[in-house]
């Protein structure tokens, strides 16, 4: 799981995380997600590798789920969550419980620090045009 964000205190649009579940073969007809405003429940299954992934995750803070954006590739299920909560800081981590979790990881392709962040290139999710779940 990878994870990046962007915030704003006035405009809802640049105040989201992006987070990315890599499950490669993983069709749509194999895949639940459940998100909620506290958190997400993924579930996934790969017919050529024989696999089935599960994740749970508890978010730091309230999102939006109506507002926020799902796709879903070959390779992985890319997903836009808009915070609930304006503000102009970033959350400190993702998830609500401060253990570090083995299988979260920062996007770096995606991150841009804080205080560079209205600098950053518009919305890398062109694609998401008018994705939905």
């Amino acid at each position: 799981v990878l994870w990046a964000q962007r915030s704003s205190n006035v405009d809802a649009e640049k105040n989201f995380i992006y987070l990315t579940i890599s499950v490669p073969d993983v069709p749509r007809e194999n895949l639940k997600l459940d998100l909620k405003p506290t958190g997400l429940t993924f579930e996934g299954h790969s017919d050529t590798l024989k696999k089935t992934y599960h994740v749970e995750l508890e978010f730091y803070a309230e999102i939006d789920p109506e507002a926020s954006k799902v796709n879903h590739t070959a390779r992985d299920v890319e997903m836009k969550l808009r915070k609930k909560e304006l503000s102009e800081s970033y959350w400190p981590r993702l998830l609500k419980d401060t253990k570090k979790a083995h299988f979260l990881k920062t996007d770096f392709d995606k991150w841009v620090d804080e205080d560079e962040q209205n600098e950053a290139a518009e919305d890398d999710f062109a694609n998401f045009g008018g994705m939905g779940e």
